[in-house]
């Protein structure tokens, strides 16, 4: 099945309450925790995953972050063998798009995120939005695998966050000044509250230039474009097209005092106050926002964002209440924002250091505020699946999709020798609804014993590459 967002439009029926408590952090692998959460339950999701750089990260010694470090550096050996099974299977537009890797790593790096960007786009709600944050060395290879997973039509901006100046090292080259944000929505009815930049003093003088008792404003023009109100008002000219607002909505604003009258006797205008303008609506170029360079927000982690810039984010794509999630929480940014901006929030880290940051940080950034934050490292159980049957009552519809074969080596078996396994293993985030079963024979299935899909599948690759070479 192809990932579009035609074949995936029944997920919009209905959004579901999320089956943990909100101020959660875990400390796991974020596709076992997100296999897991409940389908269309988080409003926002944003994040600054590893970007496939080859370098290893680590936070300073003396910094509150000491001890965060990972590596970003991707072989083929770091990813289970089962997801390329499964994408080529089902997601005819991500095979494409890995065929297309010129380099192992690469390939690697793309179906580790794969995988992590379907779990995504089933948790999210049909309202929600997921913003990627990424730099040049993946960033072109990412917008393709988002346009597969979300749809090409659902991406709703390419942001641009100029970071910082040129660096003194980019003499022989153009220097790294910016990161790219995609934001894809889920869909057209997407939570957006437009965000602005305030005007410059320039600006403000230039545009509200008179003053009353009510502060400065600037001339509002009245007159229509085409087709417009005529009538006299009070010996002043009557604009060509006539006015845009009617006679009566004239008289309103003559009572607020929100009319402006030239002294020299030509047409009346509106009032425009500068205390009422919210700014200038912000675009996808981002050039207000400094990289962190110290200071008393820095952590020392090694790839932290400034706050301002999530702040914004959330701002943007989510309203008091609603649930954010940040499945590569890090040093804690996004989840500090959210509980600054009383927004519900959940994250996942790896590294143990990100529960310990995500506690130290909220309670310094609001010391006078009681949060009970839930660190787990458990496996949260579904709700939205209904009473489940037990796996195994399952075999007989099993052994009709499947015609009597098995699900590993191909051979056809009665079914009495045949039998239920789990495609994802529950303690990778695996459930027992029918859709993570199949039917394997009995050598398969002790094969494969708790270990995931991809052993057994590269165990009888591996065999059947041995057999062929004896028989030569």
């Amino acid at each position: 099945m192809a990932i579009t967002p035609v074949s995936w439009g029944q997920e919009f029926l209905d959004n579901n309450d999320p089956n943990f408590a909100p101020s959660t952090i875990w400390t796991e692998d974020n596709l076992k925790i997100m296999r897991r959460m409940n389908s269309r339950c988080i409003d926002l999701i944003y994040l600054d995953p590893p970007f496939n750089s080859n370098a290893n990260y680590a936070a300073p010694i003396g910094s509150i972050a000491t001890g965060a470090e990972f590596t970003d550096t991707w072989t083929l050996k770091d990813v289970d063998v089962t997801w390329v099974e499964l994408i080529d299977r089902k997601y005819i537009r991500i095979k494409h798009l890995l065929l297309a890797c010129e380099s192992d790593s690469m390939k690697s790096y793309l179906i580790y995120m794969a995988v992590r960007f379907i779990e995504m786009r089933r948790i999210l709600k049909h309202t929600g939005s997921i913003y990627l944050h990424c730099d040049d060395t993946a960033g072109a290879y990412l917008k393709l695998l988002m346009d597969a997973v979300f749809g090409r039509s659902n991406c709703r901006a390419d942001i641009v966050w100029k970071r910082s100046d040129a660096k003194n090292n980019a003499i022989r080259n153009f220097g790294r000044t910016y990161d790219t944000i995609l934001v894809y929505r889920m869909s057209d009815k997407f939570t957006f509250n437009p965000q602005y930049n305030p005007l410059s003093e320039k600006h403000a003088t230039r545009e509200h230039r008179y003053y009353d008792k009510r502060g400065r404003y600037g001339r509002k023009d009245l007159s229509a474009h085409r087709n417009g109100h005529y009538f006299q008002w009070k010996g002043y000219t009557t604009p060509k097209q006539g006015y845009r607002v009617t006679e009566k909505r004239m008289n309103e604003l003559e009572s607020k005092g929100l009319l402006h009258y030239p002294p020299n006797g030509t047409r009346v205008y509106g009032k425009k106050y500068y205390s009422d303008v919210k700014g200038t609506i912000l675009g996808n170029l981002w050039s207000d926002i400094p990289q962190l360079k110290g200071g008393k927000e820095s952590t020392g982690y090694p790839t932290q964002k400034p706050l301002a810039l999530l702040e914004r984010i959330i701002k943007a794509s989510s309203n008091e209440g609603d649930i954010v999630f940040d499945p590569f929480c890090g040093c804690a940014t996004t989840l500090v924002a959210a509980d600054r901006l009383r927004r519900k929030w959940v994250g996942c880290d790896i590294s143990e250091k990100a529960a310990e940051l995500v506690v130290q940080r909220i309670r310094q950034d609001q010391p006078k505020l009681l949060h009970k934050i839930r660190h787990r490292t458990d496996l949260p159980k579904r709700s939205d699946l209904g009473k489940l049957r037990h796996y195994r009552s399952h075999k007989d519809d099993l052994y009709g999709k499947q015609r009597g074969y098995c699900k590993g080596c191909q051979g056809h078996f009665e079914s009495r020798h045949l039998e239920v396994d789990h495609i994802i293993a529950r303690d990778a985030g695996g459930t027992d609804h029918e859709d993570n079963l199949q039917l394997l024979c009995s050598h398969c299935n002790k094969v494969k014993g708790q270990r995931g899909q991809e052993y057994l599948i590269t165990y009888l690759q591996l065999n059947q590459k041995l057999l062929k070479q004896t028989r030569v």
